[in-house]
C-alpha cells in the first residue's frame, strides 16, 4: 500500500529528501506522495523513511492504494530497472 500525507503536515521539509524513490513533493498546501512511486521503502529500507522522520506523524497508509509487500517489491524493481 502506498502512503499518504494528511492535513496535519507542517511542511517541515524533512520527509522529501528521505524518500529513495522521489515520491514526495511539495503540493499546493502540503507535501504529497505519488502512489506510483511509493514503495514504502521496500527494497531500500526496513521501514518507510518518511514515517520514521516525520515529527508530527502525519503520514498514513493510503486506503485508496492497497498493495502487499510483494507488490511493493515488484514496483521497486520496475523503478530501479
Amino acid at each position: 500500500m502506498a502512503l499518504i500525507i494528511n492535513d496535519e503536515c507542517i511542511n517541515c521539509d524533512v520527509c522529501e529528501p528521505e524518500c529513495p524513490n522521489g515520491a514526495i513533493s511539495q503540493g499546493a498546501d502540503i507535501y504529497v506522495i505519488d502512489p506510483e512511486l511509493c514503495t514504502e521503502c521496500v527494497g531500500h529500507h526496513d521501514v518507510p523513511q518518511c514515517m520514521d522522520v516525520c515529527p508530527v506523524d502525519c503520514i498514513d497508509k493510503d486506503p485508496m492504494h492497497v498493495e502487499n509487500k510483494e507488490g511493493l517489491y515488484q514496483k521497486y524493481l520496475k523503478l530501479i530497472g
